[in-house]
């Protein structure tokens, strides 16, 4: 399926991302923000043709959850280590993430896709409207693709009109890493909440065993 193939494809980029990011040089940076850019760009990409070519399946959709949270955390834990933002932000998504992910597995054993597990208005507004979904993912682009930026422009020093931006830069884009995890754990609070329900003191016999 070409939609799995472009989601696939989002790992060697993620990879040579990090490789620009820690190693490049300024000059290089600034082509991996494009890269990274690209990178993100295709999570929209893969869904619109798994849906345009009649692909969509329940392991597309668990593929493409896998692939978002790989850059997802791997970026955030990188952007820690430069110490572009606060170390409290990639622990806040790596709990959040562990624990909607092992919750959501349950479903996935059953056969429902994740984003079709929430039956509440409620829950189906926070998980999958549009509002919620591009507000997550823009603020996610805006803050990894600024941070690249800062990384670059850092490069070329201070005394340079890129190393002169770096400091307002990065203090705008710490705001915009917060509002990410704010979407981030008011859009996992609905599977949480959800799963405790559905599941909690079900007998083991009903639940497919998610165990590796």
């Amino acid at each position: 399926m070409l939609a799995n193939w472009i989601t696939l494809s989002r790992f060697p980029l993620l990879l040579l991302i990090i490789l620009i990011l820690y190693f490049g040089s300024p000059a290089a940076q600034l082509v991996g923000v494009v890269v990274l850019f690209i990178g993100l760009m295709l999570d929209t990409v893969d869904g619109v043709v798994a849906r345009r070519t009649g692909q969509t399946s329940l392991f597309g959709s668990v593929l493409d959850i896998a692939a978002d949270r790989t850059y997802e955390l791997v970026l955030w834990v990188c952007f820690a280590d430069l110490r572009m933002i606060p170390l409290a932000i990639p622990l806040i998504i790596i709990a959040r993430t562990t624990l909607t992910d092992a919750l959501r597995s349950i479903g996935v054993g059953q056969g429902t896709a994740p984003f079709a597990q929430h039956r509440t208005a409620l829950g189906r507004f926070l998980v999958g409207s549009t509002v919620m979904r591009t507000g997550y993912a823009v603020t996610k682009v805006v803050t990894f693709c600024g941070l690249a930026l800062v990384q670059a422009f850092s490069g070329f020093g201070s005394d340079t009109a890129f190393g002169s931006a770096a400091a307002p830069l990065l203090r705008f884009l710490q705001v915009t890493a917060w509002l990410a995890v704010v979407f981030c754990v008011f859009r996992g609070l609905p599977v949480i909440i959800s799963s405790l329900r559905r599941y909690w003191g079900a007998p083991s016999t009903s639940l497919t065993s998610t165990n590796a």
